[in-house]
């Protein structure tokens, strides 16, 4: 729509039946310098000057602009990727939840154990080994004994398999224990996992990780990771992470 500054406006402007506005009888000054206007009329009020538009950006600098959001986006697109290769290629090996974080590499050592894998477990903690119903249990302790690692094969079918045996056996499952209860349970295609809580009668309360997977070589192995309840989970899942994220049976390509 047009302006209608002056009265000018074709749909609101005066007309010769409406009468011409008392101000635009002398608003055509320059073919009327000799009057002066009357005592009564007023003058029309100032016509603000309009604001200039902003110049516009050339294309060439458009352009720059376009590129340059264009490259942060893709820069930070694989500065993303990159993370995330690092933090679950890696440690992940098919059991896809198990989180980087809280490892601490300088707080790791790798070994390899003479059981037949390579894994990375934490310094200064004690290593021992004692046989099992059917393979041998190694087990690293932490220097204040509150803290504990277990490795072993087992001989199930599939991890979920050996995780429910393990649990609900009516002879020796872990549901058992005094204190007993779930936290958490987790499952993919070559994994289970089950966190719980129990009450230890040295120990007291105690959290504990329990992790079955299909290794390498396509072995089954668990991985447990325990600590008192009292502890962060973070604290205590970690060298569950480092373990499975370093696990690798003797002979396996795990790269």
């Amino acid at each position: 729509m047009m302006s209608d500054w002056g009265g000018l406006s074709a749909e609101r402007g005066p007309s010769e039946e409406r009468g011409q506005a008392p101000w635009s009888v002398w608003s055509t000054a320059e073919t009327q310098t000799s009057l002066t206007p009357p005592p009564w009329v007023s003058p029309p009020a100032p016509v603000p000057a309009p604001t200039p538009a902003p110049a516009p950006v050339s294309s060439r600098r458009a352009w720059r602009l376009v590129l340059a959001v264009a490259l942060a986006v893709v820069l930070g697109a694989g500065a993303g990727g990159g993370v995330w290769y690092v933090t679950h290629g890696r440690v992940n090996h098919g059991h896809e939840h198990v989180a980087a974080s809280g490892t601490g590499r300088s707080s790791y050592r790798t070994v390899q154990d003479p059981t037949g894998y390579t894994l990375d477990v934490p310094k200064n903690w004690t290593r021992t080994q004692r046989q099992g119903a059917k393979a041998p249990v190694v087990t690293y302790d932490s220097p204040d004994g509150t803290r504990r690692l277990q490795i072993f094969r087992v001989s199930e079918n599939s991890p979920a398999e050996s995780l429910d045996l393990a649990e609900n056996d009516p002879g020796y499952g872990f549901a058992r224990q005094p204190g007993y209860q779930v936290i958490d349970r987790a499952t993919g295609p070559s994994w289970a996992e089950l966190t719980y809580r129990y009450d230890d009668q040295d120990k007291g309360a105690r959290r504990v990780i329990d992790h079955r997977f299909e290794a390498g070589d396509g072995s089954l192995y668990a991985v447990r990771s325990s600590g008192p309840e009292s502890l962060d989970p973070a604290v205590v899942r970690a060298p569950l992470t480092a373990a499975l994220g370093s696990f690798c049976p003797a002979g396996a390509n795990c790269r």
